[in-house]
């Protein structure tokens, strides 16, 4: 019998046990008889890897799902304490964000505990890979869902802060649900591509889990590229929306009338948006890139690199729900209780914005007034 082992340069080596013939991995008579998904890497495996122990796993899982659950918990006490309209629909993607974090820990979190404690066989558990093609879609969802919140927290805050008058009157509560249900239909679609035949999820050493087929093979490459390329697009989008956003609240906090401005709200969104950015972009460019780079390679995926990558993915689930939980203006204001902490919502920085971002905002006002002044002479 071949049992499959991991050196240190994380290279799939094949070792012969005497006492057999055949070979873990291998295609026998038995193996054609099973799902796609064990075609790569057929259980049982030997793999003593440190990365891939039950501690590492449990301590994620746990750690992850904890901070997310304080983070609910804050966010929730946060949208019923608000009253600006813009504060209301960033709160809303940030819930999604946290309530999918959660979601996505919990799931696989569960089924790879579950592998280390019971020490199940794939194959005779899953033999036609339903179990797995339903892993294999939820580290797809719940891979994309947060990178694609994130590109649309940026577009909500990019139109907020340059377009402030166009967002409240367009950007309600409902509108901001319905946005988050695309989103979540459009990952969901993206996951489901496998079942349709374009690529497929495989049983990926040491056992515990199922993901996208890394390989150069026409359909499983298209899909490792659709999935990198759309997580790598959401990132960048991201990075630019959130730059000139940055950029535009630094210009008008920091103009000639800023004393008088009040700018809680705006301080608070704007370094969420850079601890945000910066969290996805380091711990999700890595498998990103990897994952587009092996496939076009044509070079077969190396177990330690792929599950250190997959690691650093990880982690963003558990800092992510720490930015809402520190960054929050009760922590700003313990951290410079020298600043002068006011209520206001972007909107209230509109004569300087109007100034700075030229006739756009100036004929938004304009026509937000009349809309206002003939809502009022109706009622009258």
């Amino acid at each position: 019998m071949f049992l499959p082992r991991v050196p240190d340069d994380g290279r799939l080596l094949i070792c012969r046990n005497p006492s057999s013939n055949t070979m873990v991995g291998s295609t026998s008579h038995h193996n054609r008889s099973m799902g796609a998904c064990f075609s790569i890497n057929h259980p049982p495996f030997q793999l003593n890897l440190t990365i891939a122990s039950e501690y590492f796993s449990t301590t994620f899982t746990g750690l992850g799902l904890s901070s997310n659950l304080i983070a609910l918990l804050v966010l929730i006490r946060a949208y019923q304490r608000t009253h600006s309209r813009s504060r209301s629909s960033f709160l809303i993607f940030l819930t999604s964000l946290v309530v999918t974090d959660f979601m996505g820990l919990l799931v696989t979190g569960s089924i790879v505990i579950s592998f280390h404690v019971t020490h199940f066989n794939w194959a005779e558990l899953d033999p036609r890979c339903h179990f797995c093609n339903f892993m294999g879609m939820s580290m797809v969802f719940y891979g994309l869902c947060p990178l694609l919140l994130g590109a649309t927290m940026a577009v909500e805050r990019f139109v907020g802060i340059n377009r402030p008058f166009a967002h409240s009157t367009h950007m309600s509560k409902s509108r901001a649900m319905f946005t988050v249900l695309l989103v979540w239909v459009f990952a969901g679609s993206i996951s489901l591509l496998p079942v349709a035949g374009l690529g497929s999820y495989h049983l990926q050493m040491p056992g515990s889990w199922c993901f996208l087929n890394i390989s150069s093979q026409s359909l499983d490459m298209f899909f490792c590229l659709i999935f990198s390329l759309v997580g790598l697009l959401s990132l960048i989008l991201s990075f630019v929306l959130n730059t000139v956003s940055v950029v535009t609240l630094l210009r008008v906090c920091c103009g000639p009338d800023s004393a008088r401005r009040q700018r809680n709200h705006e301080v608070e969104m704007m370094v969420q948006l850079i601890l945000i950015m910066a969290i996805a972009s380091i711990c999700w460019c890595p498998l990103l890139v990897y994952i587009a780079k092996t496939a076009l390679s044509g070079k077969d995926p190396q177990v330690l690199p792929l599950l250190l990558w997959l690691r650093f993915a990880t982690f963003n689930q558990i800092l992510d729900p720490w930015v809402y939980i520190l960054i929050r203006q009760a922590v700003l204001k313990r951290l410079c209780p020298g600043g002068r902490w006011t209520r206001a919502s972007t909107v209230s920085l509109y004569p300087t914005l109007i100034r700075t971002s030229g006739p756009t905002l100036r004929s938004e006002a304009i026509r937000s007034s009349l809309v206002k002044a003939q809502v009022k002479t109706t009622l009258l």
